[in-house]
């Protein structure tokens, strides 16, 4: 008999301090709450402070010694990416994991206060910009894992290097699965490269299926309405199941670097957690190198990786 893997299998997490952004809803949410019941140190990055502090209850309503902490973080803006990065170098000397979860799906079209298309310059430029601040930390941390978020919305993605910011024609779909794609080439670009400098780090890229979420609230952050709701709501998994390949690349010590995790089932839409050779297929080291290289141009972010001084600190 086939035995599953699910979020029993989740091993003991103290001792771990974990970043988890968009912490306070759905698949944020769901591994938020599992990895703070195993004894982890969760930081929960956030953009809406007040939808944190709920969540944060929540969870410490159900786990009384939960060791969470609450961070502004809006990754469309620069800025405040870079002012989460510092505030959290002042309490902390490493990093255990690193979750790219927060994301924004197929809304009007808008650009962010840096200029970039907001989905492209949210779910890709953002998360690209906060992995390389904290990277010296994940540096000075023995086995550490960043864990990036893509989709099967991927799998229809091109990067349009001549349109990112959307300004010759926008179509929301498009622009999210170019998103997405360039989440799931960033994180099998990032295995590469922290391999190649022989880190002890390792990066995973991973995918919920079709799970009902308030993603494709278009930003709003409000629940999910009408025919795509409907049909999330229909024929989508649950959150928690949608988070199972999250906490499967976060903690397994099965994963290895650059594996693509998502649901086991059709068309990788529903299922238990497994290894989908989707990113082999799609990853191209010329274009992922471009990507690489454009995105520590527009975020000002070059990644370092000579291990930090702090290392030796706990």
């Amino acid at each position: 008999m086939t035995t599953h893997w699910d979020e029993s299998q989740v091993p003991d997490m103290q001792g771990k301090t974990i970043v988890i952004t968009g912490a306070n809803s759905g698949i944020g949410y769901e591994a938020t709450r599992i990895l703070a019941g195993r004894g982890a140190e969760i930081i929960m990055a956030v953009r809406n402070y007040e939808k944190g502090q709920q969540a944060l209850q929540n969870i410490q309503n159900v786990h009384p010694t939960a060791k969470l902490q609450l961070m502004r973080l809006d990754l469309s803006e620069l800025a405040s990416i870079r002012n989460f990065a510092e505030e959290f170098r002042q309490k902390h000397h490493q990093l255990s994991i690193l979750i790219n979860n927060a994301g924004v799906m197929m809304p009007p079209y808008s650009r962010t206060q840096d200029g970039f298309e907001l989905q492209f310059g949210s779910n890709h430029l953002g998360h690209f910009a906060l992995t390389g601040l904290l990277l010296p930390h994940l540096l000075a941390t023995p086995s550490a894992r960043i864990v990036t978020l893509s989709s099967i919305a991927a799998y229809a993605g091109k990067i349009d290097f001549d349109n990112l910011d959307g300004s010759k024609g926008y179509r929301a779909f498009k622009f999210y699965s170019q998103s997405k794609l360039a989440n799931m080439l960033f994180a099998r670009e990032l295995q590469l490269r922290l391999a190649q400098h022989q880190a002890d780090v390792i990066s995973v890229a991973c995918h919920p299926g079709f799970t009902h979420t308030n993603l494709a609230s278009r930003g709003s952050g409000k629940p999910v309405s009408g025919i795509f709701g409907l049909l999330s709501r229909s024929f989508g998994q649950p959150a928690l199941m949608g988070a199972l390949p999250t906490l499967y690349a976060a903690t397994s010590p099965a994963v290895h670097g650059g594996e693509y995790i998502g649901p086991d089932g059709k068309g990788g839409r529903k299922g238990y957690p497994k290894s989908d050779d989707h990113i082999d297929k799609l990853y191209q080291a010329d274009l992922s190198k471009q990507l690489w290289t454009l995105s520590e141009s527009l975020t000002g972010v070059h990644y370092e990786w000579k291990q930090p001084e702090f290392a030796s600190f706990s």
